[in-house]
């Protein structure tokens, strides 16, 4: 008598996340980010106050024009920053209007659609240029607003940390270099570190199109030595020269510029 065929091991179900971050306004693409995937990150910087690459597009030049973008680029561009503040300060004080009224109320129109973008579920933390207070009254049912803290997705931990540091372009979320490495360190141990910023590294901070070193975590990179996760994802730098390096066992991964791109970074296990 034959013995029966072998039956084959089953098949392990196989999870998908895709990872977006500076989104910068970029809603009809995030609206798809999350087609074949269980999950959708978004690592921040949802907010467009100024695309450096189209100075047309942006609150900024939707207030003041396009003429005066280019002449804000230009100065901050040459790192002239104290000329950059007071060149913005003349025109908001010409333009009539309070400028934090202003400001809101241009951020609230671009939150109400990005987030209604939000594929469910979706995960996500803040960028430099967010605006943290306003994401709860965007935020759905499937949106889990994270910072300083872990979730659990398909049996690996992410650990998630929103903002930047201190920089001179005193963009929106930024904050002390202690506050932050506080946050590094309540989510130390998980799988995954999700962060806007990338840990301080100089192929990693280094945006070539900008021509300068953006700000990153020295706390992150020490945590990344210390507990030695399998990847530590981010954004914020646009342009970097290296999007991906091995530091120790862990993976480092810049996922993209998704304002520019339009397309998620994916993480399968």
């Amino acid at each position: 008598m034959a013995s029966p065929p072998a039956r084959k091991p089953a098949r392990t179900a196989r999870t998908r996340v895709h990872v977006v971050s500076d989104v910068h306004g970029n809603a009809r693409d995030l609206a798809r980010a999350g087609e074949g995937a269980d999950a959708l990150i978004c690592l921040g910087d949802l907010v467009l106050f100024l695309d450096y690459a189209d100075h047309s597009r942006g609150i900024f030049p939707d207030l003041f024009g396009a003429a005066n973008a280019d002449r804000i680029v230009e100065l901050r561009t040459a790192r002239r920053f104290e000329e950059a503040r007071a060149f913005g300060a003349e025109l908001w004080a010409g333009l009539g209007t309070d400028r934090r009224t202003a400001i809101e109320s241009a951020v609230r129109r671009q939150y109400a659609e990005l987030f209604a973008a939000f594929p469910t579920p979706t995960y996500a933390t803040y960028g430099n240029v967010d605006m943290p207070p306003l994401w709860r009254e965007y935020a759905g049912e499937g949106t889990t607003v994270l910072d300083g803290e872990v979730v659990e997705i398909a049996g690996r931990t992410f650990g998630f940390v929103g903002g930047g540091l201190r920089t001179p372009m005193r963009t929106p979320y930024e904050i002390d270099d202690e506050e932050y490495a506080a946050k590094i360190e309540a989510v130390a141990g998980v799988d995954v570190l999700c962060t806007h910023i990338p840990p301080e590294v100089p192929d990693l901070v280094y945006d070539t199109v900008a021509r300068r070193f953006e700000r990153g975590s020295r706390a992150l990179l020490d945590a990344i030595h210390r507990t030695r996760p399998r990847y530590s994802l981010f954004g914020h730098v646009h342009q970097p020269l290296s999007r991906r390096m091995r530091i120790g066992s862990t993976e480092c991964v810049n996922v993209g510029h998704f304002a520019g791109s339009g397309r998620p970074w994916a993480l399968e296990w």
